[in-house]
């Protein structure tokens, strides 16, 4: 789970197992699997825990050590083994609450969400004070929905870097971005010693070189900063002349801690290093070094006293005399009980890290930070693909490009490969079609404009075939407008404004005939009223935008009745009514000199059209319901659907050749 911890020298978990009552562990200070555990030495560790297992008689000792097996897989980063062994701690009664979290952990980032999610409420319940049970409930609904709406980056592997060992935490080392270093366990590291905590070599730092071709160079180790012991997780000052790195340094079977060291470029290689934050002490462990643009701030990861979890990112500042400050904490705003690992700071100031406590897909995921006036952080799941269930960290980006490299164990197994991620630029359209409002028949030869909220306005014709196709921009809001001779401008609205993924818009412009009477839909009385009802709003707001979009249309508003009532109530009813709709335009800011109100009562029953006959089936096409074709319907049920269709409000064009009034 833990890079920090299972990579590099393990240093801090091995403490904190050591000394933390909440892991709820008996002591076995005579045990070698118990020694092999608190020295961090995991992977030796594992082999003498399921020698020991099988000798125990006391279940409390037993469960205790299927638990530690499960522990020493997890910070190896074998979810699938973790699982398992974690299983058999649960099916044996293991007491402590911690085994909840931790199985569900392992199921989250082996994407069985469900079960994942039991485990999860069994820990909050037990331990509601802890947030990471709700947080595991929350990732768990989370990793379904981004799994299905993952971000616009490219992912892919990068097989000029990756070995059959670890290779992580990738770090530019020029302002052209053609040579870079980062941390491997392969074969040509330094030191004849195999890491007890990994079963392989000691980390080294490694360079490859990108040539005109755009290959990679075979990486090979960057001898003037590597050391017998442990070196990695490079990080440069933005005029790179100053790398930041970490070196772990371990004993005989036992852990001497993680300091954070720097050397300035000089010539052709690099001064001898020298150890940062050296106010700190040995005691401190200070490891993931991430310098600020200006050089002015180093973020770090500790477990020192003062922090909210078991690692934290901390942060000092230089002083006038260029020596760094007090460590200050970054808060809970970043950091969690959890694990906060792997920072990097991007020349727009953002803060990019990695959690294993916060909502995720499992595992580690990386996160940016952002920071407003106020000082407050915002954070944001960077999600799939740059996140996936295994763990996820090390990020680096180029400065003015949505482009880097970042370190995954997606294979699985717990070995970490480089991955190079590219966010292409947005690209959005749309394509569209004119139809005829009443047939949906297309109308080839209509002029069709977008207008930009930009400012920029496109005209097209839609040809023979009806359609058009317009190029759009990011972050823009766009109206597209269809004219025809005989006909009604129509338009269509969208936008790309908050969108991080292309996309190409459909999108389907009708017009009204100006020849064709045109029903207004969803316009409502109360009975034997004419007052308008509140749902009538929308569909007569249309109306006025229709009127603004045709400024030298006139119209004439038509509402007509059923037959039910005698013909001169109904012939009042409707005229009434229909100047009321009049009334409502006219507050809208329509002129009153291009309206007209007429009642027709029950003068003018409907006669079926493709409209009509598409919501009511027991009709006919042109079939004119007059009062006795309703009569003789079967059921009141459909002469009441029959009367319905008859009671409409309508309008007609009477002229195209108003001249707006100033």
């Amino acid at each position: 789970m833990d890079r920090f911890i299972r990579i590099f020298s393990l240093v801090i978990m091995a403490a904190l197992l050591a000394s933390n009552p909440a892991e709820g562990q008996k002591k076995q200070k005579d045990s070698r699997a118990q020694a092999a555990f608190d020295a961090g030495e995991y992977f030796e560790a594992i082999d003498l825990y399921k020698n020991a297992v099988s000798k125990v008689n006391d279940n409390t000792q037993k469960t205790a050590i299927l638990f530690k097996i499960g522990e020493c897989y997890r910070i190896l980063g074998d979810a699938r083994s973790a699982e398992l062994w974690y299983k058999k701690a649960v099916r044996e009664d293991f007491q402590d609450p911690i085994i909840f979290l931790r199985y569900g952990q392992m199921m989250l980032i082996n994407e069985k969400y469900t079960e994942a999610e039991e485990q999860f409420n069994k820990y909050m319940e037990l331990v509601p004070d802890d947030p990471r049970g709700r947080v595991g409930i929350e990732s768990c609904e989370a990793a379904v929905n981004w799994k299905d709406n993952p971000s616009g980056y490219l992912v892919e592997s990068m097989r000029y870097f990756n070995s059959r060992q670890r290779d992580f935490s990738p770090g530019y080392i020029n302002d052209t971005y053609t040579e870079l270093y980062f941390t491997s366990t392969r074969e040509d590291a330094s030191g004849n010693d195999t890491h007890g905590a990994t079963g392989q070599n000691f980390a080294d730092l490694f360079t490859s070189t990108l040539d005109r071709k755009g290959k990679w160079s075979v990486p090979v180790p960057v001898e003037s900063l590597n050391s017998e012991f442990e070196d990695g997780t490079p990080n440069m000052s933005s005029d790179f002349t100053t790398i930041y790195f970490t070196r772990c340094i371990k004993g005989k079977n036992q852990q001497l801690g993680c300091q954070i060291l720097s050397a300035t470029a000089g010539g052709r290689d690099w001064s001898e290093p020298k150890v940062e934050l050296e106010e700190l002490g040995d005691s401190v462990t200070s490891a993931h070094p991430a310098i600020s643009p200006d050089g002015n701030t180093l973020y770090f990861v500790s477990d020192m006293p003062g922090g909210l979890g078991e690692n934290d990112i901390w942060l000092v500042t230089r002083g006038q005399g260029g020596s760094w400050g007090k460590p200050a904490n970054l808060g809970e705003q970043i950091n969690t009980p959890g694990n906060e690992l792997y920072p990097f700071v991007h020349n727009d100031g953002s803060l990019y890290f990695s959690s294993d406590s916060r909502v995720g897909l499992g595992g580690l995921d990386i996160y940016r930070a952002t920071k407003d006036e106020t000082g407050s952080w915002s954070l944001e799941n960077m999600k799939p693909p740059i996140n996936s269930p295994e763990d996820d960290f090390g990020i680096v980006f180029e400065v003015d490009v949505e482009r880097g490299f970042f370190s995954s164990s997606r294979k699985g197994r717990g070995n970490d490969d480089i991955f190079s991620f590219v966010l292409p630029p947005l690209e959005f359209s749309v394509t569209g079609v004119v139809r005829d409002e009443r047939n949906d028949q297309i109308l080839p030869g209509s002029t069709v404009k977008s207008v930009g909220s930009d400012g920029i306005t496109v005209e097209t014709n839609t040809g023979n075939e009806g359609t058009f196709k317009f190029m759009l921009k990011p972050g823009t809001d766009y109206v597209f407008i269809a004219s025809q001779p005989g006909y009604l401008n129509g338009k269509e609205r969208e936008s790309t404004r908050g969108m991080d993924q292309s996309k190409e818009f459909e999108v389907t412009i009708y017009l009204a005939s100006i020849t064709q009477v045109i029903e207004l839909p969803n316009i409502f009385y109360d009975f034997a009223k004419w007052d308008l009802r509140p749902e009538s709003m929308v569909s007569l707001d249309n109306l006025v935008e229709t009127l603004d979009d045709n400024p030298n249309v006139t119209i004439e508003l038509m509402s007509h009745t059923d037959s039910r009532g005698t013909p001169a109530d109904n012939l009042e009813l409707s005229q009434k009514r229909a100047q009321s709709v009049v009334d409502y335009l006219i507050s809208k800011g329509i002129q009153p000199d291009r309206l007209k109100a007429r009642g027709y009562g029950e003068s003018q029953p409907k006669v079926v059209d493709e409209k009509v006959l598409s919501q009511y089936d027991f009709l006919e096409l042109d079939e004119v319901l007059t009062e006795g074709f309703i009569n003789q319907l079967e059921s009141a049920e459909l002469q009441e659907k029959a009367h319905q269709v008859n009671r409409r409000t309508e309008f007609r064009v009477l002229s195209t050749d108003y001249i707006p009034q100033n």
